[in-house]
């Protein structure tokens, strides 16, 4: 038996970041609930093969090519989903990138480039996007935080600003848009294991912390994500917004102690 309240059958999603990883696992977790998927990344060869691979009962997963660190690409990519789908039910923003460096490390064109994806080019994609969302009164804005909005973790420092700055538009936009009927939330996913991080996650020495600083004992799947999403593009959270919801496994219900109690 379905519930409709938690429903996404017929909406129209645009998936930023959407070739690999998390946003892949989204786009998948929508498009097997009978969404409508447009997934967005920089490289045509591999979105065309995430889409296939992908494909769900409301049919093909269209691509966009584009860079959300470049404004043009932007101001092509909206008017062009529009044109094809006629709207945008709900907006996730999941490009993102990052570097291990220690803060004195970081060069300018480095910290730039982890700034204009993360933050800046998650902006004014919400932005494009809100304007037509408000129009129609209607829409569902969802941005991937991080754990380190919680505790930013050593040796990632830009990134870690450019994830507050996240939680900070969440809630500004959440506040401003949210007369027109427009819900603006986040997703702070904790550890989780992708093709980027499976290396980093098989050294011994990480996976020993990384279980025994998370309460349920495990590093996250990608596929984990995509409950918390479905929930807040749906009805069952119509009444939610500037929310940041961590799905990290418990790691940020507190410090964990080294010792075993009696």
């Amino acid at each position: 038996m379905s519930d409709e309240l938690f429903s996404v059958a017929g909406q129209v999603v645009l998936v930023s970041g959407a070739s690999r990883g998390i946003g892949r696992a989204i786009a998948a977790g929508f498009a097997e609930r009978g969404a409508k998927v447009i997934i967005t990344g920089r490289e045509q060869e591999t979105l065309t093969a995430t889409a296939h691979e992908i494909a769900g009962p409301a049919g093909p997963v269209d691509t966009v090519v584009c860079d959300v660190a470049s404004l043009p690409d932007i101001e092509q990519l909206v008017p062009a989903v529009i044109g094809r789908h006629g709207r945008i039910d709900t907006l996730v923003n999941v490009a993102g990138v990052n570097l291990r460096k220690r803060s004195e490390t970081f060069t300018a064109e480095e910290y730039d480039r982890i700034l204009n994806i993360n933050l800046r080019g998650l902006y004014f994609l919400s932005q494009a996007v809100g304007k037509t969302m408000i129009e129609r009164q209607q829409g569902s804005i969802i941005n991937i935080d991080s754990l380190n909005t919680y505790a930013p973790l050593k040796g990632v420092l830009p990134y870690a600003i450019s994830k507050a700055g996240v939680s900070m538009m969440t809630r500004g936009m959440a506040s401003e848009w949210g007369p027109h009927g427009v819900r603006v939330n986040a997703l702070a996913p904790g550890f989780i294991l992708t093709d980027m991080t499976n290396k980093l996650w098989s050294i011994p020495k990480m996976q020993e912390w990384g279980y025994a600083n998370t309460p349920l004992r495990r590093l996250g799947k990608t596929e984990d994500m995509i409950g918390t999403v479905i929930y807040l593009a749906s009805k069952a959270s119509e009444f939610m917004t500037g929310q940041v919801l961590y799905v990290d496994g418990g790691m940020s219900a507190g410090l964990q102690w080294p010792i075993d109690l009696a």
